[in-house]
């Protein structure tokens, strides 16, 4: 897939990355995350405006929920994409993360959150997509994605993959402050989407990988 002048090769996700390249100007580099990444994945969130993080299944500030996070990677039921700036720090990240529920491991969710530096530059699509891809390879009959009501860009991103409205949560998110929020549950059916995504030349081969 080509991404503005990011390039990335048909291959598994080892071989396809580390991969660098430039999106919206700015020179920036993709790679999956292990657990050397915890003290650099905090800075990361701890710098993120409060708004960014109330809709993510754990609270990442927290040093404990950054090492459950790394040990579901280690098993192998989470994959995640790292987003790293020109000076090598954390600018955002894609997590597919398949529920290890026996009777819905058939589902995977899909988290992209983009750091306000790099924002407006296209790189969430380009999160999106890789991570749609990496969950592709999983196996999965089914992905979705959660996200509050006002994140009209990141709804608009999925929409265009093929993700549509399931379910709308009144007040099912509380910030802080005690302010509710509604929560917006997208899904995509992958037998129906490899199709679609194959025709707009989103999806790559992934049998061969």
């Amino acid at each position: 897939m080509a991404f503005g002048s990011f390039d990335l090769k048909s291959m598994s996700n080892n071989e396809r990355y580390p991969a660098a390249g430039t999106v919206g100007g700015r020179r920036v580099s993709l790679r999956l995350m292990d657990s050397g990444d915890g003290d650099a994945m905090l800075a990361f969130a701890r710098g993120l405006p409060e708004h960014d993080l109330l809709f993510l299944r754990r609270d990442i500030t927290q040093p404990d929920q950054v090492e459950t996070w790394v040990q579901r990677i280690e098993a192998g039921v989470t994959t995640s994409l790292l987003l790293l700036d020109e000076d090598g720090t954390i600018a955002g990240y894609a997590t597919v993360d398949r529920n290890d529920l026996p009777w819905s491991q058939h589902v995977a969710e899909l988290r992209v959150l983009v750091g306000p530096t790099l924002r407006g530059r296209g790189v969430g699509r380009l999160l999106t997509e890789e991570a749609f891809r990496i969950a592709l390879g999983m196996g999965v009959d089914k992905v979705i994605g959660q996200m509050t009501v006002d994140q009209h860009q990141a709804i608009a991103v999925f929409r265009s993959l093929g993700f549509q409205p399931e379910a709308l949560l009144r007040d099912h998110v509380k910030d802080r402050d005690g302010n509710k929020h509604d929560l917006v549950i997208l899904s995509h059916d992958i037998a129906a989407g490899q199709r679609t995504m194959a025709a707009v030349g989103v999806l790559d081969a992934v049998s061969g990988d």
